[in-house]
């Protein structure tokens, strides 16, 4: 036998069987896209997770950017900037007037507390514009101040600016319909009675009239009563009228921005009307109670009953600086991530908590500028209890919980005023 013969025919298969296994067969490869599928699914909602907390410690950075703007401000005038201020026109009060174009229309005392924040958050540029008369080249003219910061004053460029430090990064929001979105509002307590107007009315019709600067005694009776929190609508407070202590009380909270859904914590809808403001003020869970949150979607309105929806204007945070409640307010009387139930249209107040995008809860600023992440599930009494206000439009009607009462809304409530006496034993 040739064994060189042999041998070469051995080495030709082996050549031929390498050469043959060269290529994946199907099935080989099947398996290796099913391996990398399964990796990517695994690993998918881990780097989901490691940026939402990236996005989240950024929120939670813009919280506390706000609460050293507070001291700052503080420091240096002694008292807080306020809610709801601004030049206006002491004569006339129609809201056409205040948002006219050519340069006579006037804040109408509704600027929010970010307005006055701003030098203190690094936006001095923003604010010297806004503190100067602005005429623009397709000829509008807008005084110092600008006009009210309403849904119709679109032509103002501060009002539409996006300012970082006032958006939280998980908040998908951007862009129109919203003129310019913040996620961060002043807490103004346990109660929201006279929150539109606070302690500075108008006395007169829209058209001519004078505004009663903190001298109307009824309004000064309201808003003592029933504005407990660390902001007062048209009244300067200090951290010497935090009595319940700075570190127990919450000064700033996150909220979420309407994204043009039908969100129960972004959109204002209500029932009653602005006539009704006692069946709110006497039950916050009355939007619930009617039926108006979908059964199957517990986070949304139920569009076949709720009967009173108003425009893009009714969205949660869609301005940043303008006061009224749905835009930079929120009360600590419904749980976090509850419903928003008005009394009214877009401008008017209601029951409007905190909200976030974030898992389980949102960021709160309290007053001695510490930024802690409050779970929703933090005791908040009774939410059926009536709130506490007096003197109420319809008639000289009280509230059954006597002005200074303790809060009805547990451990919520109680953090959310500032010199009700409450005693916080209770870790959070």
């Amino acid at each position: 036998m040739n064994h060189h013969f042999v041998a070469t025919s051995h080495a030709a298969l082996r050549r031929k069987f390498r050469s043959c296994r060269q290529a994946f067969t199907l099935v080989e490869l099947l398996v290796v896209i099913a391996i990398i599928g399964v990796l990517v699914g695994l690993l998918l909602p881990a780097v989901q997770a490691a940026r939402e907390a990236a996005r989240r410690m950024s929120c939670s950075n813009n919280v506390k950017q706000i609460g050293l703007g507070l001291h700052n401000y503080h420091s240096a005038f002694n008292q807080l900037p306020m809610q709801g201020t601004g030049p206006t026109n002491e004569t006339v009060r129609t809201t056409g007037a205040a948002e006219a174009n050519d340069g006579t229309g006037f804040t109408r005392l509704e600027l929010s507390y970010l307005v006055g924040l701003l030098p203190y958050v690094e936006q001095q540029s923003l604010w010297d514009q806004i503190s100067n008369p602005m005429i623009e080249e397709d000829g509008d003219q807008w005084p110092a101040f600008g006009p009210r910061p309403s849904f119709n004053s679109e032509g103002y460029p501060p009002w539409l600016t996006e300012v970082a430090t006032f958006r939280c990064p998980s908040d998908p929001g951007v862009g129109l319909p919203a003129h310019g979105r913040t996620n961060y509002a002043a807490c103004t307590g346990d109660g929201f009675y006279n929150a539109e107007d606070g302690a500075t009315v108008w006395n007169g019709s829209s058209a001519s009239g004078r505004w009663l600067y903190q001298s109307d005694r009824l309004a000064m009776e309201r808003t003592r009563c029933g504005l407990r929190g660390a902001f007062v609508t048209r009244l300067a407070t200090r951290f010497r009228d935090f009595t319940d202590g700075l570190s127990n009380t919450i000064a700033v909270g996150e909220i979420m921005t309407g994204l043009n859904d039908n969100d129960k914590r972004t959109v204002g809808t209500s029932s009653p009307g602005k006539g009704g403001a006692l069946e709110v003020l006497n039950n916050p869970n009355r939007c619930k109670v009617l039926g108006f949150v979908d059964p199957l979607r517990p986070n949304f309105w139920d569009m076949t009953v709720v009967n009173s929806v108003y425009g893009p204007e009714s969205h949660r945070g869609f301005r940043w600086a303008d006061f009224h409640t749905l835009q930079t307010q929120f009360n600590t009387i419904l749980p976090p991530n509850s419903e928003i139930c008005l009394v009214g249209g877009s401008d008017t107040y209601g029951t409007a908590g905190t909200s976030s995008r974030h898992q389980g809860g949102s960021h709160l600023l309290f007053a001695d500028g510490a930024v802690k992440f409050m779970t929703d599930s933090i005791e908040a009494g009774d939410s059926n209890s009536p709130c506490v206000y007096c003197k109420a439009l319809s008639g000289q009607t009280n509230s059954i919980l006597p002005p200074g009462s303790q809060s009805p809304y547990g451990l919520w409530g109680a953090l959310g005023t500032r010199a009700s006496k409450e005693v916080i034993d209770t870790e959070f």
